[in-house]
């Protein structure tokens, strides 16, 4: 299970196999985490932190960081995914969709490292 810490920019990877002895997994991430989802395979959860221009890719399978996507790597102003939209780019293979509330742009990130390993965790379009 997956709980964002909003303000505070953590993320916590929490294993409730053993209720008695619940396995947590902090991830320092990125302040101000808003919304998202996972990537088409489960793996990868994908979350804005909007009010920091930031997209925060996890892989739920390692428990890791795996990249901040910021305004320099190509994100819009305020990236707003709501939960994200997945398909299968003709060129970029799958991919996650975000709409932003600060432009009128929609970013599509890579999403298929094994596959596709040239486009992941970039904004691709």
């Amino acid at each position: 299970e997956i709980v964002n810490v909003k303000e505070t920019g953590k993320i916590l990877l929490v294993n409730y196999s053993d209720i008695e002895n619940l396995s947590v997994t902090t991830i320092n991430a990125e302040r101000f985490l808003h919304d998202g989802g996972f990537d088409a395979s489960g793996r990868y959860f994908i979350v804005a932190a909007n009010a920091r221009i930031t997209v925060v890719v996890v892989d739920t399978k390692e428990r890791k960081l795996v990249k901040l996507i910021r305004e320099d790597d190509g994100i819009g102003i305020k990236p707003h995914p709501g939960r994200g939209a997945d398909f299968v780019h003709p060129k970029f293979g799958p991919v996650w969709a975000t709409s932003h509330l600060g432009d009128e742009t929609i970013a599509l990130i890579g999403t298929d490292p094994a596959n596709h390993p040239q486009y992941a965790w970039k904004v691709v379009q």
